[in-house]
């Protein structure tokens, strides 16, 4: 039986989204493909290496061929310059329909069962990180703020979406949302309209009623609420007395009125006992104002069950209705929120994705659409971590992420691979190990 996902999967996708990409060259220097620029940057973000494409044109010359042309499928390997070039014109969102394949890969394979949660829903977590920053590079697209002191420091943000779940150690990226300025508005753009584009663009492709947006006390407002419930989408955001007046008014005093639920728990940790004490109340309102949207406010509180030490405390407001029954699970659902910031933005930037590093930053659209093959090189090394049998068995193997990616980028230093299967066939060859049942 094949496999579930092969990398090949993923590149077969990327060839009617780069025919679709406009060439703006004008000049009669053809050289290089638009798909050879998009699939050499690609090679060297999933690779994990900057001096790929390089260590591949020493390979064409001791071979005849290389591993970007048979892994990849890059005909010819442009150089750096020349890829930034091909690359600054075009917009990142011409990438955006892999990223729904992903989505669609995980659906087709039951996959994407796993990353249900509490009444079936599915858990997106929105959070946004910055990937670039500087005093003096700068180009249209950046976002900027200047100090007290007159210092100008330019930037570029992203919104990222990541489908979570409490019991499931991948998060899988979605189709980001590049915060950047708004043609016809005069405001800065920030996290929040960029969540509201997000939601407005990608909502209706949901089923209704399927999708629980998780985040933090940025989005817990109303303008962000309601949108959500238009797109027929759930959600659970974390909620602060300092920013949420009237929802804390309304909760006093219907804890002195006992009109407050609550219930504890005791959870063993490992080394000692917690106390998990959980309170909630339906129907309060979201702002002080006529037309304020009523939502339900719950709380965790996490204490030592020997010297009483708060260990963690957080609360949300959602629009799941709450009872004994369900505040953990909604909790627990709020709580993963975390992941994006754990699983995903904390991978990006620290696990060889070098999310933050500037390979190239452009006039146009470059920085956006090198970030966003990054990611979609991330979404490829989560879809062959649920999906992959050959890849699953390498990395369990090879358990230190970095030793599986030395071993892959000294192999194809040395050998040419006719294609992803032979090379995972030989790495397991090489470990004495039995080959996976697909």
């Amino acid at each position: 039986m094949p496999e579930r996902f092969t990398i090949d999967t993923l590149l077969r996708a990327f060839e009617p989204v780069i025919e679709q990409l406009p060439d703006h060259r004008t000049g009669r220097n053809m050289t290089y493909t638009l798909s050879d620029a998009v699939l050499s940057a690609f090679a060297v973000f999933f690779m994990q290496l900057p001096s790929f494409l390089a260590q591949q044109q020493v390979v064409q010359r001791q071979h005849g061929r290389n591993n970007a042309q048979t892994l990849f499928g890059v005909a010819q390997i442009p150089s750096d310059n020349q890829i930034r070039n091909l690359l600054d014109p075009l917009p990142p969102e011409r990438l955006f329909p892999l990223f729904e394949t992903g989505w669609q890969i995980l659906k087709a394979t039951g996959a994407l069962t796993a990353f249900r949660a509490f009444n079936q829903q599915y858990l997106i977590a929105l959070d946004g990180t910055q990937y670039f920053s500087s005093h003096t590079v700068h180009c249209e697209a950046c976002t900027h703020t200047t100090s007290a002191s007159g210092l100008t420091t330019y930037s570029h943000t992203v919104l990222l979406p990541m489908l979570v779940a409490p019991q499931q150690p991948h998060a899988v990226v979605l189709a980001p949302e590049f915060i950047t300025p708004q043609d016809g508005h005069d405001k800065q753009d920030c996290e929040h309209a960029a969540a509201k584009r997000w939601l407005t663009r990608h909502g209706p492709a949901f089923p209704p009623q399927t999708v629980t947006l998780l985040g933090d006390d940025l989005y817990s407002h109303q303008p962000f609420c309601e949108l959500a419930l238009a797109q027929q989408c759930n959600f659970i955001l974390v909620c602060k007395p300092d920013s949420h007046a009237t929802v804390y008014k309304w909760v006093n005093t219907l804890a002195a009125l006992g009109g407050v639920s609550g219930l504890t728990r005791r959870q063993w940790n490992g080394r000692f006992g917690e106390l998990w004490t959980y309170r909630y109340v339906n129907d309060v309102p979201l702002r002080a104002e006529t037309d304020a949207l009523h939502v339900n406010w719950c709380e965790l509180t996490i204490t030592d069950e020997h010297d009483g030490r708060i260990l963690y405390h957080n609360a949300f407001v959602t629009n799941h209705p709450l009872a004994d029954d369900t505040v953990e699970p909604i909790v627990a659902a709020g709580r993963t929120r975390w992941k994006v910031e754990n699983e995903g933005n904390n991978t990006l930037k620290t696990k060889g994705y070098h999310f933050e590093h500037n390979y190239g930053h452009g006039q146009q659209h470059l920085a956006a659409f090198l970030s966003t093959l990054i990611l979609l090189a991330f979404l490829c090394h989560t879809l062959l971590d649920l999906l992959n049998t050959k890849y699953q068995l390498l990395r369990r193997t090879l358990a230190a992420r970095r030793t599986f990616f030395d071993d892959l980028r000294a192999l194809t230093r040395y050998w040419v691979f006719d294609a992803w299967d032979p090379l995972f066939d030989f790495m397991i060859r090489g470990l004495q190990l039995a080959s996976p049942p697909a």
